[in-house]
């Protein structure tokens, strides 16, 4: 999972896209971070309305990132999405933890799922991530969608690595541990 959080736990304001936080951790550091977390992929997913979002933005874009964000293969899961027309985008409508962890087991390298708040909810509950990555913005939002909005059982975490950013910003690097002690 990657994701870019406020402090006080939101991931997007009240509305879909509004992410004006996003900017004020966003420099040369998280840039390279970027490029590192796209080269050592082999898929990126997203649920619907990130992908919907993700695809206006970056089939227009242009740099290093840009041109990997179009080349990787991406994977959607909607139920209700009718077409994923994003280059290398496949689209799964049913079976979406199956699918994902079949994907996974054949991949040589990482799957990303970025934003895509309801989906993350979903693979958190079937202990899918292999490891949580938070960019923690340093502003308190006040409201908007939580990123860990209701979990229904407690996932103990195990702290990898912390990078304070020069503007200010954090990111943080989890893994589940599987037992809670």
């Amino acid at each position: 999972m990657w994701n870019i959080i406020t402090l006080d736990g939101y991931f997007e304001g009240e509305k879909n896209w509004d992410l004006p936080f996003h900017e004020i951790i966003w420099g040369p550091e998280l840039e390279l971070l970027s490029i590192e977390q796209l080269e050592s992929a082999d898929y990126l997913v997203f649920g619907r309305v990130t992908f919907e979002g993700m695809a206006a933005y970056w089939k227009e874009a242009e740099g290093k990132i840009a041109t990997l964000m179009n080349s990787i293969p991406k994977v959607v899961c909607s139920r209700t999405l009718e077409s994923a027309d994003w280059n290398n985008s496949t689209l799964i409508h049913e079976n979406v933890v199956a699918e994902l962890t079949r994907l996974k087991s054949e991949g040589d390298k990482d799957m990303y799922v970025f934003g895509s708040g309801n989906l993350s909810e979903t693979l958190i509950r079937e202990d899918l991530f292999d490891e949580y990555r938070i960019g923690i913005a340093p502003v308190l939002l006040g409201s908007g969608k939580r990123l860990f909005p209701e979990l229904t059982s407690t996932k103990k975490l195990s702290l990898v690595s912390s990078q304070q950013l020069t503007n200010g910003g954090v990111v943080l690097k989890y893994k589940p541990i599987d037992t809670l002690v």
